[in-house]
Order: C-alpha cells, then sequence, then structure tokens
C-alpha cells in the first residue's frame, strides 16, 4: 500500500488483478456452525465475493453483506443472482473502520477479517458483538498462525490466540454463553497445490435472550 492509497483503492486494486481472488466455497467452519442454527437474519462482515453470504442465503438466511470493495461486491452480487438467492442478500458497500451497517442479527459472522492495511480490527469485533441480537450467535474465524505459503511480513505479524480476542470484545459474561473459544487445525491446499495444516481460531458465542 503506498503512502497516498487509502484501504478501499488497496482492496479494489487487490481484486482487479484476477477475476476471481478466492475458491468460491463457503468456509468450512461457518457452515459446520451455522448448519445448527434456526435461520433468521445475519450479518457477513467482510464479504468478499459472496460465497458465505450465498450459502447462508440458500440456507433459508436473510443476509446484510458487507465489504470495503465495490468490486468484490459487484462479483458477489453476480453469484447471488446466479444461485437465485439475490432477492434474500442486501450487499453494502462499508469501510468497516468508518461505518457499521445498521440492526440487530441472529447471526454475525466475521470469517478471517485480517488485513495487510488499516483495520480498525477490535473497534469493529466491538460492534459486531453489540449487533447480536438476544439468543443470538456471534461467529469469529481468525488465522491462529500464518499459512506455510504466507510471505515472509505476513509470518513476522503476531496473530492473537482466541482467548486474545475475546478479552479485547470486554462482554459481560452474564450476558453471553461460551460455545467454543480455541484452537482447530484443518487441512487445506496451498495455491501451488501442495496440501498443508492451517490452524484457525474459532470462537463461538451465544447472546443470552
Amino acid at each position: 500500500m503506498s503512502a497516498t492509497e487509502t484501504p478501499q483503492e488497496h482492496w479494489e486494486g487487490r481484486y482487479a488483478e484476477k477475476p476471481q481472488m478466492w475458491s468460491g466455497r463457503v468456509n468450512a467452519h461457518l457452515a459446520t456452525i451455522a448448519g445448527g442454527l434456526t435461520p433468521g437474519r445475519a450479518l457477513d462482515l467482510g464479504c468478499g465475493e459472496g460465497a458465505d453470504a450465498v450459502w447462508l442465503a440458500t440456507a433459508g438466511w436473510q443476509v446484510v453483506a458487507v465489504d470495503i470493495a465495490t468490486n468484490a461486491l459487484d462479483r458477489a452480487r453476480a453469484a447471488a443472482v446466479d444461485r437465485g438467492v439475490a432477492e434474500r442478500i442486501d450487499f453494502q458497500h462499508h469501510d468497516l473502520s468508518h461505518s457499521f451497517p445498521a440492526g440487530s442479527f441472529d447471526l454475525v459472522s466475521a470469517q478471517f477479517l485480517h488485513s495487510t492495511v488499516h483495520l480498525e480490527r477490535r473497534q469493529i469485533l466491538q460492534q459486531a458483538s453489540a449487533a447480536v441480537a438476544p439468543g443470538g450467535t456471534l461467529l469469529i474465524v481468525d488465522h491462529g498462525e500464518p499459512p506455510p505459503w504466507a510471505s515472509k511480513h505476513i509470518h513476522d505479524h503476531r496473530f492473537q490466540s482466541a482467548d486474545e480476542v475475546v478479552a479485547e470484545l470486554g462482554l459481560a459474561d452474564e450476558g453471553w454463553h461460551t460455545e467454543h473459544v480455541g484452537t482447530l487445525e484443518r487441512e487445506a491446499i496451498s495455491p501451488a497445490g501442495e496440501s498443508a495444516v492451517l490452524r484457525d481460531n474459532l470462537i463461538v458465542l451465544r447472546r443470552t435472550p
């Protein structure tokens, strides 16, 4: 990111580099957790090209999906139309460091909400928790450590533990039930086609009714 480039310009440029950045598949932890919930209103933070939002809509959720990059949102809308669920997804453009979608939600999902450019992550996740409706679920999935194929810049970054993320949320104990806070391993394929084991932080918190 250049000194004069904004976070939005950075991400617009990243998505412009290739016609598809992500796999197009739903994040596995989201499918597992949301698959056991009764569909309602969901908020997808940093929706990218829309795979999670489309999966949620297909499963019966009414979704608000947000991203900083308008070209990513264009791809997400096209994917929703292609899958016949466009009427179930409200795609919104937000730089979450400066604006946040209105309303309360039965599921708030933040999947790998990391950034190599400016991101008020702590503030955003606190707003995410505040947006969870009574009885609703907050789902945060983070990298527990960088993928083996990541650049040196990424490997030099210190990733928080799941417990550290929860501590920064500043939640009242009596207002939330902890479903899961910890680290899980999953198998993945690198961009070069090699297999690897990745470590993810999985945080699942349910707001008391």
